[in-house]
């Protein structure tokens, strides 16, 4: 077994490993390059290896960072199938479309306005390039083995999102587990991750390697903002990823209003496709936690924002309300279209709920900037920035420790990815500490673009 890294291995996006062994060549999630600038250029290059010499595709879940590129690898001549859990199927589907819709209206507003460098502007790919990508989609069943070739490949639950999986994959003689994004233990949505199996080798996130997460209650956090909200009749605006984050936030919401109704205010989603994923969670009530009263509560009390023209009245609106808009770190999305309606006001709050890459304009304002470039123009944002921790899908370094840990035996070699370099450093710093007394144990960084032996 031999493995490369072409995204994902420096950072926490665009995650693409090809893995080859038994005579085939898989690639292990196909992700968009987002944050940096020069990251997201990336997107637009032709891919560092021959996408006709891939045998298939096995995702680990329907996050951009993990599917986004399918549509530009199908472009290039990619033909063969792609792996995933049904759900998986049914989330990436969504994310896919909102994507190329997302791409298709930004160009199609840049050449109207004439904001972009590029004559025209295209999208990175069209629904049309979509709709080809999922007709390769093939659906697996968690611990159902699937066979290719010498290859037995199995999906395993991994909480964190809807359909997420780690992927073992075994060749008869060696194996490795991929963990694509691992989830929380205590999750207020999703189960807990299963822990890996026996393996020689982990591909391992890393996202949160370098701290755990708070140990406050993000519950009461969020009722000190809501009622600071109601007595200033501000606007609450919160950046949400439509995919996990949108549909927790709405469920604490329900319980905050549920015990204290006196907070209770009106509560919007501007994100049909969170409203579509949401949906998916009903089709699939053994992945999570939720009961369907828990579901007719929670979702029964937000009012969704279909229409773009009712999304601009919105901006016309008086608080008090929290509206929650994607994307969850600025990137794009109907949330900028709120930011500039009510982020110029003082009066009210942006509420930020999760990871902000760099090179995002969450990550700038988390940092502390206030001017942010829009549609092509300066906006200097006036309203109180916050954030709230403690909603992350992602396992801390301590949960980290405790998921590896869980595995029948110490696997011999641990390759870490989908983080910061401080944040891998730290975590490869804890789990050499947690396997001192084993001198065969071996945690390292893939490089990308540089190929390893799984077992060396």
């Amino acid at each position: 077994m031999k493995l490369t890294s072409f995204g994902g291995a420096a950072g926490v996006t665009g995650s693409k490993h090809l893995l080859e062994a038994g005579g085939k060549r898989l690639l292990v999630d196909c992700g968009m390059f987002q944050g940096e600038k020069a990251g997201r250029l990336r997107n637009w290059e032709p891919p560092p290896f021959a996408p006709r010499s891939i045998d298939a595709v096995l995702l680990t879940h329907g996050h951009l960072d993990h599917c986004g590129y399918l549509p530009r690898l199908v472009q290039a001549g990619f033909r063969g199938p792609v792996y995933t859990t049904r759900a998986g199927r049914e989330v990436a589907r969504v994310i896919l479309m909102d994507s190329a819709r997302l791409q298709e209206e930004d160009a199609e507003q840049a050449n109207r306005e004439g904001w972009s460098r590029h004559h025209p502007a295209l999208p990175l790919y069209d629904t049309g390039d979509v709709e080809r990508t999922l007709h390769q989609f093939r659906s697996v069943e968690y611990g159902k083995p699937l066979h290719l070739g010498g290859l037995r490949i199995v999906f395993h639950y991994a909480g964190h999102i809807l359909g997420a999986a780690g992927i073992r994959v075994d060749d008869g003689s060696e194996s490795i587990w991929f963990s694509g994004d691992i989830g929380r233990i205590d999750d207020p949505v999703m189960f807990p991750p299963r822990p890996p199996d026996t393996v020689d080798s982990v591909v391992m996130e890393s996202t949160y390697g370098d701290r755990d997460h708070s140990k406050d209650s993000p519950l009461e956090r969020l009722q000190t903002i809501l009622a600071d909200v109601l007595e200033r009749k501000a606007v609450l605006l919160v950046p949400s990823f439509a995919l996990g984050r949108a549909q927790a936030l709405v469920v604490l919401l329900d319980r905050i209003f549920r015990a204290r109704p006196e907070l209770e205010l009106p509560l919007y989603l501007s994100s049909p496709m969170a409203a579509e994923i949401s949906e998916l969670y009903r089709n699939h009530p053994d992945e999570h936690r939720l009961t369907p009263a828990d579901m007719e509560a929670a979702f029964g009390r937000i009012r969704v924002i279909e229409h773009h023209q009712r999304a601009l009245r919105m901006d016309r609106r008086e608080g008090p309300l929290v509206i929650i808009a994607g994307s969850g770190m600025l990137t794009g999305g109907r949330i900028l279209g709120h930011l500039l309606g009510h982020g110029g006001d003082p009066e009210n709050r942006v509420l930020l709920t999760g990871y902000q890459a760099p090179g995002t304009r969450g990550r700038a304002l988390l940092d502390g900037e206030r001017i942010l470039k829009i549609q092509g123009k300066r906006f200097e944002v006036r309203a109180q920035v916050d954030q709230l921790e403690g909603l992350s899908a992602h396992a801390d370094r301590g949960e980290l420790r405790r998921w590896l840990a869980a595995a029948p035996s110490r696997p011999r070699q641990v390759w870490l990815v989908h983080g910061e370099p401080h944040a891998r450093a730290a975590l490869a710093e804890a789990l050499r500490l947690d396997a001192a007394e084993d001198p065969d144990f071996r945690v390292s960084e893939l490089p990308e673009g540089e190929t390893r032996d799984i077992v060396t």
